[in-house]
């Protein structure tokens, strides 16, 4: 059978992919060490109703557990210094497991009571108004220096053990469109918060890392404005379809999606890129909605899927497993996350 010209492109593209993860992980790798450094799972406080989820985790082979913050960061920084929340990052520690802080911070690192005083550190809308929702001004100095430094707060207590940081703009949410900000992309605006974060956040921790999340209306790359050493992709394709794979999908929302992952991997490089997946993400496949529905997971996307990723170099895969709580397992019994941690961990290139 032939190969098309397309294919065999993008698997000779695939092969030089490898080759750089590979040169990048031969000084600290074993050959029976498994390719996806990072396998793991993003969840909310509320699915620790599943009491033994790190030792479920740590079951399955996983490395990382995320906690999501879906409303406020500042909740989750309660919980995390509470009795429940000291309990579970002990039992994190004792199991090895890493633990990091997937946060939707922006309404909180630029507090909106600051409004009323200082409308110039928001956005301006598509009206020319400027509104105390959503994001920021880029262009604001104030403005990056207040996000800067309750970022570095927020770190005394949501710490991640890895040195990597997520905090991601207002869920899908517009950035600003006045004069000065209008010439740079939703996705340029995001980037140039997270580098002034990450210099803040090199003060306090030499080993930051900030993720610059490639999502809804920042999926396409940045033009404009440049990672700086230490940033890092967060590729999370939330509008692909999960009854196929990902690379065979036909339609255009999952192929506009699929597209923007090699554009980004052109900016950001392969090497610390993760993708974000909502393969066990029940609230997704829910709508957001509970009582949950079953998973409809199937493992020959996974597998397909984790090809597409692994070919490229990519070496940190995490899902969302939100609503995999005790609720779902009374309802439905046990999620497929052992056939999840299993096949990520055996994943190898062929």
């Amino acid at each position: 059978m032939g190969i098309s010209r397309r294919r065999f492109i993008e698997a000779l593209g695939c092969g030089l992919a490898l080759g750089e993860a590979a040169l990048v992980a031969a000084e600290d790798r074993s050959p029976e060490a498994p390719f996806f450094r990072t396998r793991g799972v993003v969840l909310t406080t509320e699915d620790l109703t599943l009491s033994d989820w790190p030792e479920r985790a740590k079951a399955a082979g996983l490395t990382t557990i995320g906690l999501h913050a879906p409303k406020s960061p500042r909740l989750l920084a309660d919980y995390v210094q509470s009795e429940s929340g000291q309990k579970f990052l002990a039992s994190c520690r004792r199991l090895g497991l890493a633990v990091e802080y997937e946060l939707h911070a922006m309404q909180e690192l630029l507090p909106r009571d600051l409004f009323d005083q200082s409308p110039e550190l928001f956005r301006m809308d598509d009206k020319g108004q400027r509104v105390g929702q959503w994001n920021l001004c880029v262009h604001s100095e104030r403005a990056l220096q207040t996000v800067a430094d309750n970022a570095v707060a927020l770190a005394k207590t949501l710490r991640p053990t890895t040195g990597r940081y997520f905090y991601w703009g207002d869920d899908g949410c517009p950035w600003c469109r006045c004069r000065q900000c209008a010439g740079l992309s939703d996705s340029d605006q995001s980037l140039l918060v997270a580098n002034r974060i990450l210099d803040a956040l090199r003060r306090v921790d030499a080993r930051a890392q900030v993720a610059h999340l490639a999502y809804d209306n920042t999926l396409p790359p940045p033009r404009q404005i440049k990672p700086q050493p230490g940033i890092f992709l967060e590729y999370a394709p939330i509008h692909r379809r999960y009854d196929v794979p990902f690379e065979q999908a036909g339609d255009a929302k999952s192929r506009q999606q699929f597209e923007m992952l090699d554009a980004n991997l052109e900016v950001f490089g392969r090497a610390h890129a993760q993708a974000l997946e909502y393969w066990l993400d029940a609230s997704l496949f829910s709508k957001w909605k509970k009582p949950a529905v079953k998973l409809p997971f199937d493992p020959e996307v996974l597998a397909a899927d984790l090809n597409t990723y692994g070919c490229r170099g990519i070496r940190h895969l995490t899902t969302f497993a939100v609503y995999l709580d005790a609720d779902y397992v009374a309802r439905y019994g046990e999620p497929p996350l052992n056939e999840y941690g299993t096949r990520l961990h055996r994943w190898r290139p062929s």
